[in-house]
């Protein structure tokens, strides 16, 4: 039997990435991307906007990728699957968050589009291109 757990997202970029090294030396790179969505606005009632934040996390030549294009603000889509995160609050209680562990992302929006001068947003970053390896030459920017 198969199973699935995709999730999708679009927002912008809330933070600047942060990359890290786990301890056998395996780059993660992480941000967080701010959803927004309108509710309400029915039979009258007050249209009403909110946010969703979510966090993600980049692995291996991806995350090193998404280290050097990712900007707080730039427009992102994030495709990958819910990743349990156990941590401990500062009450000393065990807690359990989900954040997106990134199988692709991809810049929506232009350099031009941001004031920062020519160039479209970055291809689809899955760490690899069709020869298996990252080419930061293939970055249009």
């Amino acid at each position: 039997m198969a199973s699935l757990s995709k999730i999708m997202i679009i927002g912008n970029v809330g933070r600047d990435p942060e990359l890290k090294m786990t301890g056998n030396g395996r780059p993660v790179c992480e941000f967080s991307v701010a959803v927004n969505r309108v509710t309400g606005g029915g039979q009258g009632g007050e249209r009403q906007e909110q946010t969703d934040w979510y966090r993600v996390s980049c692995w291996g030549k991806q995350a090193e990728t998404a280290q050097q294009i990712i900007q707080k603000g730039r427009l992102v889509f994030v495709e990958g699957r819910f990743q349990p995160r156990e941590w401990t609050g500062n009450d000393q209680q065990k807690r359990i968050s989900l954040e997106i562990s990134a199988d692709n992302f991809q810049l929506l929006d232009s350099r031009r589009d941001r004031g920062e001068g020519m160039g479209a947003g970055a291809p689809a970053a899955s760490g690899q291109n069709e020869s298996g390896k990252f080419d930061p030459d293939e970055i249009p920017f």
